[in-house]
């Protein structure tokens, strides 16, 4: 039972690997000295925890002066993949590569919602992807739902904005609303949630997402019972 246990657990994080791309663009007359650059960051990636493999496509020559590099590194889990992304040896590489390199990014997004539910390095780079499309639906509904509410509750018997044309005072209120769901609310949800929350690519218990399901279920429930009394 043991042995059929570790060999399930083995096969899911076996089939749950988690890759990075990066695009790298370099100046045509540094492609050598670019691919041995690579060369170092990739013997640094293989001595990390978790490494799995590298790839490098074919270079895309640009009609300018440029070159673009598509390399994909893949680790055997999220947090190893994360590990070697914030490790101070790929720091260091890429520190050097900045005479090399004249630009490189990575980024992914499905649903326009991830820079909410995912973390970002101090250079901008983006660390895994966001949940699933629906816990990234009913979460930003979770956290926006009483903000308009209290907007429609509050800003009527201010007079504030009375006598402003109703194209202005949406503007107005949706500047407002769009800036405190941002700041202040949805890192609020997002670390509550941070349980069911979980990354697209990483299989969560089914017991969490209904866990989940149903506590912003009830809560959208209770918000709305009590701005039916108020």
């Amino acid at each position: 039972m043991v042995s059929s246990d570790v060999a399930q657990k083995s096969q899911e994080s076996q089939a749950f690997y988690s890759s990075l791309v990066v695009e790298h663009i370099v100046a045509k007359v540094k492609t050598v000295a670019f691919e041995r650059w690579y060369s170092v960051l990739i013997q640094a990636a293989e001595r990390h925890p978790g490494f799995v493999r590298a790839d490098l496509n074919a270079p895309l020559f640009c009609e300018d002066d440029v070159v673009k590099w598509y390399s994909i590194v893949h680790f055997n889990s999220p947090e190893n993949l994360s590990s070697w992304v914030a490790s101070k040896d790929r720091q260091e590489i890429f520190e050097k590569g900045q005479t090399i390199l004249r630009a490189y990014r990575f980024k992914s997004f499905t649903t326009g919602l991830e820079g909410w539910f995912s973390r970002r390095t101090d250079d901008g780079e983006q660390r895994g992807l966001g949940p699933p499309a629906w816990k990234q639906i009913l979460s930003v509904v979770f956290g926006l739902y009483p903000i308009v509410m209290v907007r429609i509750k509050l800003l009527p018997n201010t007079g504030v904005i009375g006598d402003w044309s109703p194209s202005g005072a949406m503007l107005l209120a949706t500047l407002v609303t769009s800036a405190i769901l941002a700041v202040v609310v949805m890192p609020v949800v997002t670390r509550l949630m941070g349980f069911w929350l979980y990354p697209a690519y990483r299989k969560s218990k089914w017991k969490a997402d209904v866990l989940g399901a149903i506590v912003m279920g009830l809560g959208l429930v209770f918000m709305a019972g009590v701005f039916d009394r108020i």
